[in-house]
């Protein structure tokens, strides 16, 4: 077996700590050319569809890749804008804003990046990266708040995929959900009870979050539980009783049953109901992207509307906010605990044995 060696290292180098921060992925751009590659890449991860991979090698290139991409393709052009995917820059703006922080609060030898399980930047790029700056330590945060196997999961798979092929392996720690994180918490709340003091409350206020097949759940995926935890605990904060709120899930893919209540059901039977107004908000999106600013905000919204609502607001996910920035900086430092920040002194005195026993050698 060949492995990703580091030729010329440098052993007096000062070992540093890397925070790699993940989400899911998107297209390099809004064409069915990029919107194809994308789709293979998801679709074809064993950890997102679970079924037997020749019936679905047959369905997703047969017919997926062939209708899907064109049609993707408009929808993701809905909410490119100059700066590029909604995903990639609020993302890239945590990653700055993380660095910033934990920079301003005296966390040394850090260096902070992001990678894409799907699309760019990649996991193998950026990891070739922080390594080759020195990242012996490595902590992994997943934006996902709850844990999922389909997104949490397949990180670690590409992670793991990655770190087969190395010579020399760092330390890791892997944050592989934080729903009930009570600074994570605090914040949703936070930004929902910002949202009501400049527009005024709905008649109900709706936790949207992605779907998965409920078959998962019955496998014994924790994701549906750490869901209705978070809305719960969110609900407490705000002071809302079981009437004011509620946890449904979005954008389901196939025909089998998926967790329910489905969001856009939901909201097409509300107005019949009395619910007249209604204010969404999506606990398991670190970032906005396609899922919650068209899906969530433009689609679901004419449904409401057209079967007889009078209201509805879609709040934005916590994206860069100082708030979330905090919450996920106190949650690094959590995780970050009895890890050496900078051990240059170690380092030093390695280098220094490595060249007594050279020279004792020749």
């Amino acid at each position: 077996m060949r492995y990703i060696n580091t030729p010329n290292f440098d052993h007096k180098q000062s070992d540093k700590i890397g925070i790699l921060l993940t989400n899911l992925g998107t297209p390099d751009a809004p064409t069915p050319k990029a919107l194809k590659r994308y789709l293979k890449q998801f679709l074809s991860d064993p950890r997102v569809v679970e079924i037997p991979r020749v019936l679905w090698w047959l369905i997703l290139n047969g017919i997926i890749l062939r209708i899907r991409p064109r049609r993707s393709a408009k929808a993701y052009a809905t909410v490119f804008t100059e700066q590029g995917s909604p995903l990639l820059f609020h993302t890239q703006a945590q990653t700055d804003a993380i660095r910033t922080q934990l920079q301003q609060d005296g966390v040394e030898n850090l260096v902070v990046d992001f990678a894409m399980r799907y699309g760019n930047p990649s996991f193998d790029s950026v990891l070739d990266n922080m390594f080759k700056q020195g990242v012996r330590k490595l902590l992994v945060l997943p934006l996902y708040p709850q844990y999922c196997a389909s997104t949490s999961g397949s990180s670690f798979d590409e992670l793991a995929k990655n770190f087969i092929q190395r010579r020399w392996l760092p330390d890791l720690r892997f944050i592989s959900h934080y729903p009930d994180y009570a600074p994570f918490i605090t914040a949703a709340a936070d930004k929902i009870r910002q949202y009501w003091q400049q527009h005024g409350q709905a008649d109900k206020l709706i936790l949207s979050y992605h779907g998965i097949p409920k078959r998962y759940l019955l496998n014994g995926d924790p994701y549906h539980c750490e869901c209705y935890k978070t809305s719960r605990l969110i609900a407490e904060q705000l002071g809302l009783n079981k009437d004011q709120y509620m946890t449904t899930f979005q954008s389901r893919f196939g025909r089998e049953e998926w967790l329910k209540p489905y969001t856009d059901e939901t909201l097409k039977s509300l107005p019949a109901q009395g619910v007249k107004s209604v204010q969404i908000f999506c606990p398991g999106f670190a970032a906005d992207c396609l899922e919650t600013i068209e899906e969530i905000g433009e689609e679901n919204k004419e449904y409401f509307l057209h079967a007889g609502g009078e209201r509805y607001d879609y709040i934005s996910a916590l994206n860069a906010e100082p708030q979330h920035i905090n919450a996920l900086c106190q949650l690094i430092k959590d995780n970050l605990q009895h890890w050496q920040t900078n051990n240059s002194t170690e380092r030093a005195q390695l280098a220094s044995l490595l060249q007594r026993e050279k020279q004792e050698t020749t």
